[in-house]
């Protein structure tokens, strides 16, 4: 692996990082980490906040701001657990599912915009070299 090739992918990726914020800053209801909460929700179900801060890999504290943030946008509802009257679950409301799909539905769609051109090969390719990359990331 050589130098250049690491100064590449670590300018890209900053590059990549700001343009994506930049171009989803339009969504007044949902930032990156509503997206990625509520996204993680919405495939797990009902689920507790140490359950959503391993998965997401952030702090307790911050998942329950997040939450609390969330749930105040009546985005997620709180649910106490009836095993354990201290503990809670989370889980994503009707709203908060809508909100979600409008959100998801307008980024896949600004990414097809840009890769409409590509081979089909090329966006499977980018798509799996993705994937690995974050799982590199997850697993340091």
């Amino acid at each position: 692996m050589s130098n250049q090739s690491l100064e590449t992918i670590e300018l890209e990726l900053a590059i990549l990082i700001r343009r994506l914020t930049t171009a989803t800053a339009d969504n007044r209801n949902l930032d990156r980490a509503s997206y990625l909460l509520l996204r993680q929700l919405s495939d797990s179900g009902q689920v507790g906040v140490k359950t959503l801060a391993r998965e997401l890999q952030l702090d307790v504290s911050t998942v329950s701001r997040q939450a609390a943030a969330l749930d105040q946008k009546n985005l997620v509802e709180k649910i106490k657990d009836p095993t354990d009257g201290r503990a809670f679950f989370y889980k994503i409301t009707p709203h908060g599912q809508r909100e979600l799909e409008i959100y998801r539905t307008a980024r896949l769609t600004s990414i097809e915009r840009l890769v409409t051109d590509w081979p089909a090969e090329d966006t499977e390719s980018f798509g799996r070299l993705l994937k690995q990359f974050n799982q590199a990331l997850r697993e340091r």
